[in-house]
């Protein structure tokens, strides 16, 4: 019946992409692992060769100059002076904490269910956290975040919500982080322009819709203050040569972008066609993602794991799962034929949940 898997292996991964621990746990699980368990495109950039200069040099800070004007343009910022390059999102979650803090903030709410690093990160600068489902209750607090699109459900939220919430924790000295790391699927309208004052500040993501998240690429957009107080906590070469070569092709190419959009929704599509097709409910999604909720998911997981496929589970809310994209043909083949050997289980019972 192939592996036992330990009541203590079967919580969730805290983050996607850990192939290493689900290596351990299913042993004789076939090689290659597919990995849907993060939202990156699994069609990359084709970037130009990669100069050798770019490894032996530490970057030029003309290079990153260039690279934050670039951006600019590309995510609709005010200028190059109200973006920041970082070593991505990520080292920038646990410095916009701290600089809320040292202005004098001591809640946090997040709108949740969201990328748990949010609440993590602010917890660690000192802020007392409450996640709350509701985008109004943000006002309440000092300091605040939204996902638009939400990971993991794909929850949009209109422009003029966002800018209202900006507008009301900056008349009173808060702060307000939007997360836009899936916002170039083009399933909602960024605020990346209104980053004028001190009471907003957004954030962008490279490696997701580029699918070349190891380069480790993000981008902050905040009025010139916050951005030269985020520049002085990361120091100087935050990133890496190959990663300002790569990002200052792709983010001036047009025509992939708009190309790999369409691309991205018909492979959204695809999979939400066989995920449906098998009877399980889809509660929310981008093009890079698809959220399900079932009462089965976690004997699918497993299932799915035993096939060499890892998806999303979550602790907290056992009902849902969710599939990342897969890439080439043999992919598509080898999930497909998981999920309806699963279906078609003797005693699999069906329970979707709306």
């Amino acid at each position: 019946m192939g592996e036992r898997v330990p009541e203590k292996a079967q919580p969730a991964i805290r983050h996607g992409g850990n192939l290493g621990r689900v290596r351990l746990l299913f042993p004789k699980a076939p090689e290659p692992w597919i990995d849907l368990s993060t939202g990156i495109n699994p069609h990359s950039y084709p970037h130009s060769p990669i100069p050798a200069s770019a490894f032996a040099r530490l970057p030029e800070p003309s290079a990153v100059e260039t690279l934050k004007e670039i951006a600019a343009t590309a995510f609709g910022a005010p200028s190059a002076a109200h973006t920041v390059a970082a070593p991505g999102t990520q080292m920038l979650m646990p410095l916009l904490a701290q600089i809320a803090v040292g202005r004098g903030a001591k809640s946090c709410g997040v709108l949740s269910p969201a990328y748990a690093e949010h609440a993590r990160t602010a917890r660690m600068a000192g802020l007392s956290v409450t996640e709350v489902s509701d985008i109004e209750a943000l006002a309440a607090f000092d300091y605040a975040v939204v996902i638009n699109p939400n990971n993991p459900d794909g929850r949009v939220w209109e422009r003029s919500e966002v800018l209202k919430l900006a507008d009301a924790l900056g008349q009173k000295g808060g702060m307000l982080v939007v997360d836009e790391a899936f916002i170039e699927t083009g399933y909602a309208e960024s605020v990346a322009d209104a980053t004028t004052s001190d009471g907003l500040v957004v954030l962008r993501s490279f490696g997701k819709f580029y699918g070349m998240a190891g380069i480790r690429l993000g981008f902050a957009i905040a009025c010139p203050d916050i951005a030269e107080s985020l520049e002085s906590r990361l120091g100087p070469w935050a990133v890496s040569g190959p990663a300002l070569h790569i990002a200052s092709e792709a983010l001036v190419d047009q025509a992939w972008r708009d190309g790999m959009r369409l691309r991205l929704k018909e492979d959204s599509q695809r999979l939400n066609g066989l995920l449906e097709k098998v009877s399980l409910s889809i509660a929310g999604g981008t093009s890079l993602f698809t959220l399900v909720r079932d009462a089965q998911v976690q004997d699918l997981s497993i299932h799915l794991m035993r096939n060499g496929i890892l998806t999303r589970t979550f602790d907290e809310r056992p009902d849902d799962l969710r599939f990342g994209l897969p890439g080439v043909e043999a992919e598509w083949i080898r999930l497909e034929a998981a999920l309806v050997e699963f279906h078609s289980a003797p005693g699999t019972s069906r329970h979707p949940r709306a």
